[in-house]
């Protein structure tokens, strides 16, 4: 029977630092708010067409909960209409290197699934799936 080996890993503090950031950015859409708004600051609408295929709703939702955790501030405009524009606060850009580490680390992978070879030669085939006809 193989020995259980020790966790070599230095150990985390009782409230976990990474468990506290990937709460932040593990929501949908946030980590792509984040991107968006790294540019400049934005108004609802604009984040809508930036991100096509978030609904008012969850932008909504994200965008209170970024606030709420100190991510971005939300500044009203005095305008005719009034408008709102989101900017992301100093701590909104220190999420800036960690959201561009990741896509490296996505783009690597998608490279790797899009150079992998359809088969290994010789080994056996994939089993192709049936098609089933309904009547």
């Amino acid at each position: 029977m193989l020995r259980r080996r020790k966790n070599k890993t230095p150990p985390l503090p009782p409230l976990c630092p990474l468990t506290e950031c990937m709460k932040l950015l593990g929501g949908a859409w946030t980590a792509n708010l984040v991107w968006r708004l790294s540019g400049e600051p934005r108004r609802f609408s604009e984040l809508r067409s930036d991100i096509p295929r978030i609904s008012a709703k969850v932008l909504s939702a994200r965008l209170c909960a970024l606030e709420k955790n100190g991510v971005l501030t939300r500044h009203v405009v005095a305008s005719s209409p009034p408008s709102v524009e989101y900017a992301l606060t100093e701590m909104g850009r220190e999420l800036i290197p960690v959201i561009e580490a990741i896509v490296q680390v996505g783009m690597k992978l998608q490279h790797r699934v899009e150079v992998r070879p359809r088969s290994v030669p010789g080994s056996a085939p994939r089993p192709r799936a049936r098609a089933t006809h309904r009547t």
